[in-house]
């Protein structure tokens, strides 16, 4: 009688440092080490194969039980795959290759139906585009559409974002005088915001929080410019790690205008109102206007934080009572 001829399996195999696939068929684990070390140029001795998926290493009774078309990684005697991860963390290291990586991203959101799919595919692109290396506009052009000729770097542009929110800050306690009725209490109020004008003049209205160029203290993002939310105002810490770098490319600067710098203790539902209250009944010389300055204009009281994380109902949080007078001031 004549044997019966060993099936074959045909799978999808590729070798650690590249991403190509070649279908090889073979009758055991053994053959398709020879083929596989032979196509793929890696040293049979010592070889040995893992699944893409999750980097089980193959033996001869797993192999036999592998689908049509499994995809494995063949490696050679010192290498090693965690499964499709080791690709993720290749991804996350693209300097040299993001050119390719764009190339490729951009073909397959051209022919992509899955909304989920380009979503993902439209994100990576994203942040692929990435000229955050550049700092003057004549190397950037692209970034800088919409933006005022004066501006010629982006870290002065992105010190004047910071600053006109600070401004605009400053602009809600000035307008909340009109709702003060006694005109002796709103003299008060307004030369108390005066001198807080004065000292945000002074501090150059904090526009170097979102300057990379200032000193690693004075600012909220890395040297590159990636800036990463600080979580809710009652949390420590972002918990779905928000970041973004809107030094890299146009479409992250205008994404993040949509990022908050969050008060802890409210501005218009409780800071203000207390400043108000402690004028009813004392004078502007003797409020502590420094805790009040550090509440309304500083990072002592101000958060970065993603539009997810920016939760917009009462926080429930109040001033501290011991510092809203000078020292020896308060009845």
């Amino acid at each position: 009688m004549f044997g019966l001829k060993k099936q074959q399996q045909v799978v999808k195999i590729r070798s650690l440092n590249e991403t190509k696939k070649y279908g090889v068929a073979a009758t055991s684990l053994k053959e398709l080490l020879k083929k596989g070390s032979k196509l793929l140029q890696v040293p049979l001795v010592g070889s040995h194969i893992s699944l893409y998926e999750d980097g089980t290493e193959l033996t001869e009774d797993y192999f036999r039980s592998l689908p049509d078309n499994a995809e494995l990684v063949l490696l050679a005697m010192d290498e090693r795959w965690s499964g499709f991860v080791c690709d993720i963390g290749r991804l996350l290291d693209t300097d040299r290759n993001s050119d390719l990586l764009i190339d490729a991203a951009k073909g397959l959101l051209s022919d992509e139906r899955s909304p989920k799919r380009r979503r993902l595919l439209g994100d990576l692109l994203l942040h692929l585009k990435d000229s955050s290396e550049t700092e003057n506009r004549e190397d950037d052009e692209d970034w800088f559409q919409g933006i005022d000729d004066r501006f010629k770097t982006k870290s002065g542009y992105m010190k004047y974002n910071c600053e006109s929110r600070i401004r605009g800050y400053m602009k809600e306690v000035h307008s909340y005088a009109q709702t003060i009725q006694k005109p002796t209490l709103k003299d008060e109020y307004k030369k108390t915001a005066e001198c807080l004008v004065m000292q945000l003049k002074s501090d150059k209205y904090n526009g170097c929080y979102f300057n990379r160029k200032e000193k690693e203290q004075n600012r909220l993002c890395t040297q590159e410019g990636w800036f990463s939310c600080q979580g809710a105002f009652d949390h420590d810490e972002c918990k779905s790690l928000h970041s973004i770098n809107p030094y890299g490319n146009r479409e992250s600067r205008i994404l993040f205008s949509t990022w908050n710098l969050d008060h802890g203790i409210e501005k218009k539902r409780t800071v203000i109102p207390t400043l108000v209250e402690a004028l009813q009944k004392h004078k502007s010389s003797n409020i502590n206007l420094d805790y009040f300055y550090k509440l309304l204009f500083t990072r002592e009281n101000l958060k970065l934080v993603h539009i997810v994380c920016h939760k917009k109902g009462a926080h429930n949080l109040l001033c501290d009572k011991r510092k809203i007078y000078k020292q020896g001031k308060r009845k």
